[in-house]
């Protein structure tokens, strides 16, 4: 049988490469993709006139206000998203009987901890868009019985959307020294494979519902993974990488957000 899988956020990055690597693939499963133009999950109506029309069984929700320095500045914009928006998907739902699956960032911890997270430690998100994200998480967890909430990390494509990969590859082009932090630590991960792993957890009709954290296992600092780019793409040679220490931003963020799969 044949199960039909709404993507939300459909123009973003991970919705992109959802599309591209499974929308023309015979793998058992119908995709609708959806822009936030043709249903914001802020309203209601939108929601609700999608679900009377469609059964879906599983609902992959990639719509989400990612802009970390803004939501600092417009937090209520981050909150009406990543927020209120989720909690209207929540409850059409459970109302349809539609699984959900979500995805949150590892911005909803604090950075304090010297050791990978887990899901079950405790959150403390230190700026509006950690915030945003984890009442996010909240309303599912309430409303939910049948969810899957995946804390991914520093998520980019080579491909698609904007991110870090892609805007050291356009600085390559017009600058001989990039200056990057070392302060923060993370694990880069690629859109590829978190659709892979979300995938996978439809194709297995997985009963083990909650929360989840996936990344690339691979742990570095954003000068580190700016190396790594520049190899990879045979730019080390042209580009003078300097290491900062001093890097400040408009929100704060935690100096170690490493997730354990």
């Amino acid at each position: 049988m044949i199960k039909k899988v709404l993507v939300t956020g459909a123009n973003g990055q991970l919705g992109k490469t959802i599309n591209e690597l499974y929308k023309k693939n015979d793998i058992g499963l119908e995709f609708v993709f959806v822009s936030r133009e043709a249903f914001d999950i802020t309203k209601k109506e939108n929601i609700n006139a999608l679900f009377s029309k469609q059964k879906f069984d599983y609902c992959i929700n990639c719509a989400a206000y990612t802009n970390v320095e803004q939501a600092e500045k417009t937090p209520e914009i981050a909150y009406k998203i990543n927020a209120e928006g989720v909690k209207n998907l929540s409850h059409a739902c459970e109302e349809n009987d539609v699984i959900l699956i979500h995805i949150s960032t590892d911005y909803v911890f604090d950075g304090e901890k010297e050791t990978p997270y887990i899901v079950s430690d405790e959150t403390n998100p230190i700026n509006k868009y950690g915030k945003s994200k984890l009442e996010g998480e909240n309303h599912i967890k309430s409303m939910l019985t049948k969810y899957f909430v995946i804390r991914t990390s520093w998520l980019y494509s080579k491909k698609h959307g904007n991110n870090f990969y892609k805007t050291i590859l356009k600085k390559a082009k017009t600058e001989n020294q990039l200056s990057i932090t070392t302060e923060q630590k993370g694990c880069p991960t690629d859109t590829v494979n978190l659709s892979k792993f979300i995938i996978k957890l439809i194709q297995e009709n997985s009963p083990v519902f909650g929360f989840f954290h996936f990344c690339d296992e691979k742990v570095m600092t954003w000068y580190d993974f700016a190396e790594q780019i520049l190899i990879e793409n045979n730019l080390s040679n042209n580009i003078n990488l300097v290491k900062a220490n001093n890097y400040r931003t408009f929100a704060r963020r935690p100096k170690s957000s490493v997730l354990k799969n």
